[in-house]
Order: C-alpha cells, then structure tokens, then sequence
C-alpha cells in the first residue's frame, strides 16, 4: 500500500509498504480522509520523533477486515479511530487526568513502523486496546466530518475544564480550526465570545461560528475595546488557540480577577516567558493547560458533530491526495489564502 513516511526533519515521502496485518482481535480499516493536525506538524518539523513513523491521527474510513475475536463491529462499517485510549483505572485516570494515563499514552493505531497515528496511509491497523476509542458514522455524514471527531473533543474537554457560566465572556485569540471550535462550543453554552485573529476571513468565519465580537488582535484599540465590553473588568476566560509565548502576559492584563487563562496550543517544550505571579496568587487568575481528549466525552463530541451543531464542514477548506501529503504539512503548517483545516485522502485525485 501507499504512505506518506516521515524520514527525517520536514522530510514525509511517499512511499510503498506492507499493509498491516492483524490480529484476532484487532481491526484493518481502509482510509478515507485523515486531518492534518498541529501535533504532527511539530513532530515533523522539529524532529519530536526518531523516524520512520507515519503519522496522521484524525483517521475515519471503512472497516475491511476485522478479526475473529472482535464483536460488535464488522467488514462495511464506516468508522472514526482514537489512537490514545486511557485504562480509566489508574491515578492519572481517577483524577481524570485521562492524557497523562501511561495506558493512553500509547499509540494503537498504526500503518506500520513504530506507531505513530498512521492515518497518512491507505490502511490502518487498529489494536484492541483502541477498539474502546472506535465511534460508527451515521450514513448521513461523511467520512471528513467524522476525522474531526478527535479534534472536537479535545476542544470540549478544554472548555469543560474552563467552567464558566452562561454570561460569561471568553476572548478566543486565534480563529484557525481550533479557534474557530472554541468560538462554536463556547457559543453553544451561552458565554459572550471575542474572537480574534490577524485574518479577517477567519474573523468573519468566527461570526458565523456565533462570535459576538470579531476583532483584529494587531489594532491598536483591541485592549480597550476588550474592558470596555467588559466594563472594565476584564473577560472571565482567555484561550490561547495560537502557539505564542509572547501574548501570556496581554492575556493575564484582560482577565478578570478570579478568571482563568487557558494554554492549549503550545505543545513544544522548552520555551519561557515572564510571568506576573501576583496576578496568579493575589488576583487568583489560574493560568490552566489542556492537551489531547477526553475518552469520557467521546459520545458528546460524536453527537455535536453528527447533529451538526459544532458544523466542522465550513473548517475544511484544502483536500490533498496522499501523496502530496508533505505540501498538506506545510499548507497547515504555514496558512495561506484562505486555508485553514487540511484534509489528507488517499482517494482525493
């Protein structure tokens, strides 16, 4: 079969390998669209990872084999994958801690070498310990929509963990495709959304995502518009949708005493930035981190998407066949136009 393999730093070449086999009780799906996601984007460009791997982890396709001990899925069915599955058992799950579970924390779904995701690749192997993380298509949404599964859930999990209350005003800064399902999720529990960005197609995007606000983070009135809308308190929630250490600080002056600051794109470690730690203790504005999903809301993210109240189809604007996966990276990597949630399909020609 076909894959797109990473070999080294910025370096996915398509080539030829085996497809996967399975085991008695684990399943071989064909794949149908897998999305580009931030997370693999810094594996490939930094070097997280030694290779070979194939990534792509926003998988949705066909079932095409499934072994003799698997129950309740067969051959035809149109299926969405989570790769990390958590034990629910352990310390980090009893504190629903799910992404720091060692269980979740393995990888079980794979194209081949060390498993890496593998949805850059025409079959995937699923193992049994991710079987729990396999959520059936209805016949009524495509197989792009159900890719995005992963996303919005990781999305739902972090504005759970928010608690805010409807009223509420969240400033959103960064209106890419996580920005722009922060900006749904929140409007669909009732909080006031600012959006902002540098992009005014994404701004008016935001809008139709129920923004109340849509404002250009660079103009030189954005802060006080901000107190002003809020009175001069400063907004309940900040989330940093944007991989940029530089705006904590403007993020902790809008926020209200006793709100809270979210950190959910910067997933890169070594990084720094000066903080106001008075604002943290005396002010009590927590300064909080989300990372990856949340296997408890799975049927609440399948359901808001299904039902198309979080509608992921406006998100998608650039469908590649796979193999020009390497210019999807690069694409998603560096936004241009328009762009915004890539798609990769080995059936896209």
């Amino acid at each position: 079969m076909r894959a797109a393999v990473y070999r080294g730093i910025d370096d996915i070449r398509l080539e030829t390998v085996p497809v996967p086999r399975i085991a008695a009780d684990e399943l071989l799906v064909k794949v149908a669209a897998c999305g580009v996601c931030p997370t693999d984007i810094k594996k490939i460009h930094y070097g997280l990872q030694p290779p070979p791997r194939i990534y792509g982890h926003e998988t949705a396709g066909t079932i095409v084999k499934a072994g003799r001990n698997v129950q309740g899925w067969r051959v035809g069915d149109r299926v969405a994958l989570h790769h990390h599955v958590p034990c629910l058992t352990c310390h980090a799950c009893r504190h629903r801690s799910f992404a720091q579970c060692p269980g979740y924390k393995r990888t079980g779904v794979t194209a081949g070498f060390e498993p890496a995701g593998g949805g850059f690749a025409e079959y995937v192997r699923v193992m049994a310990f991710a079987l729990p993380g396999v959520v059936k298509i209805p016949s009524v949404n495509s197989f792009e929509e159900a890719a995005l599964l992963e996303p919005v859930n990781t999305v739902l999990k972090a504005v759970l963990k928010l608690n805010l209350i409807k009223g509420d005003t969240a400033l959103v800064v960064g209106q890419g495709p996580i920005g722009l399902m922060f900006t749904r999720l929140l409007h669909l529990r009732g909080i006031h959304v600012v959006a902002s960005d540098l992009l005014d197609h994404r701004l008016k995007l935001a809008r139709r995502m129920g923004a109340h606000r849509a404002w250009r983070g660079d103009h030189e009135a954005f802060e006080a518009r901000v107190l002003r809308i809020t009175r001069g308190r400063g907004v309940d929630a900040v989330v940093l949708a944007v991989p940029s250490d530089s705006i904590l600080p403007r993020a902790q002056k809008l926020t209200r005493g006793g709100g809270r600051i979210l950190l959910f794109a910067d997933t890169r470690r070594g990084g720094g930035v000066p903080l106001e730690l008075a604002s943290i203790c005396m002010d009590e504005k927590d300064l909080l981190g989300s990372y990856s999903s949340d296997f408890t809301l799975q049927k609440e993210a399948a359901r808001l998407v299904f039902q198309r109240k979080m509608d992921v189809r406006p998100l998608i604007s650039h469908r590649f066949e796979l193999a020009d996966t390497a210019q999807a990276v690069r694409l998603a990597a560096e936004p241009a136009g328009n762009s915004l949630k890539i798609v990769v399909s080995p059936n896209v020609r």
